[in-house]
């Protein structure tokens, strides 16, 4: 996450003046999700531009996020949201947690493009050493510019997208007015692209409760045996609200193993929750296991997923 480095007012843009293309190579909602938008509150909260909680106190660009650390050392491109001119990059700080020595470059190693007409987009964050382009270059949309990195001032690998007209921020979900609220509109996205308010991140099994920091670095599968101390289901979440449940429910080869149902009691950007069994004294029967996650909202479901695990003889 990046904090606002210009504090600028909001203006509408000019409809139809400006349109981006989708800055990263993944599948939304698969192998890549937006974990925050603009700032619509002008006061001390945050209101994303439907009025949800998918944005923090003057954040002033959309983060465009991988699910784990693994996934960006695996290398997911940014690519420049429209033609323009390379006005700026910077290069060499590390990925990571962020450090003490960042102030005055939270946006990390990025891209400044130059459009027409006043139009400018900045792409933050990206890994060290990936960015492929130099100052005074001509790109086309679509064009890769480095990778997704956790470089500057982010909590966890993203690409920050920050779109300004004439030195005036633009969120670009709402580009023609600064108010919040149900809309139909595409904004400046020449593919209109679709709002999820929270979902899940990823699920998976352990054999005992992780910690957030491994399921945020990306665990790998665990290998299960008749004997494996606990059979334990994980979900990785992101955008929760007060109220919204959680659903945990582990399947076996003989029928059901566990099941539980979490009540999330505050508003989270990220968080995790697992739950599980310990092993029978007779050990696991041998046979395929299914995790599955719900998550709701109300009477909504914002998120499900399913994951097999077999325990061999």
């Amino acid at each position: 996450m990046i904090r606002a480095l210009w504090l600028l007012a909001w203006a509408p843009a000019q409809a139809g003046a400006f349109e981006l293309y989708f800055p990263v190579q993944c599948v939304l909602g698969e192998s890549c999700f937006i974990q925050q938008y603009h700032d619509h509150d002008p006061g001390t909260g945050a209101r994303d531009f439907t009025c949800g909680s998918l944005s923090y106190d003057g954040h002033d660009g959309t983060d465009f996020a991988v699910p784990t650390f693994a996934a960006m050392q695996a290398g997911t491109a940014v690519l420049a949201a429209a033609s323009g001119v390379v006005a700026g990059i910077r290069d060499g700080m590390a990925d990571g947690p962020p450090g003490p020595q960042i102030e005055g470059r939270e946006c990390g190693n990025g891209v400044l493009i130059e459009h027409a007409e006043g139009w400018q987009t900045q792409y933050c964050h990206l890994r060290q050493g990936s960015i492929s382009v130099q100052q005074g270059d001509s790109v086309a949309a679509g064009d890769p510019l480095g990778l997704i990195g956790q470089s500057g001032l982010a909590e966890f690998p993203h690409l920050h997208l920050s779109v300004r007209h004439n030195g005036t921020r633009i969120d670009p979900f709402s580009a023609e007015t600064d108010a919040c609220g149900p809309t139909t509109d595409a904004g400046l996205w020449a593919d209109p692209l679709p709002y999820t308010p929270g979902g899940l991140i990823g699920i998976g099994f352990a054999t005992e409760v992780p910690t957030f920091e491994a399921i945020k670095a990306g665990l790998t599968p665990p290998v299960l045996t008749p004997q494996s101390p606990a059979l334990v289901l994980w979900a990785h979440v992101f955008g929760a609200r007060a109220g919204d449940t959680l659903t945990l429910d582990i399947m076996g080869p003989k029928g059901p193993v566990h099941r539980a149902r979490v009540d999330l009691d505050r508003t989270q950007a990220r968080l995790f929750r697992a739950s599980g069994k310990r092993v029978p004294t007779q050990g696991w029967p041998a046979g395929i296991y299914r995790g599955t996650v719900q998550m709701q909202r109300g009477d909504i479901d914002i998120g499900k997923m399913t994951l097999d695990i077999g325990i061999a003889r």
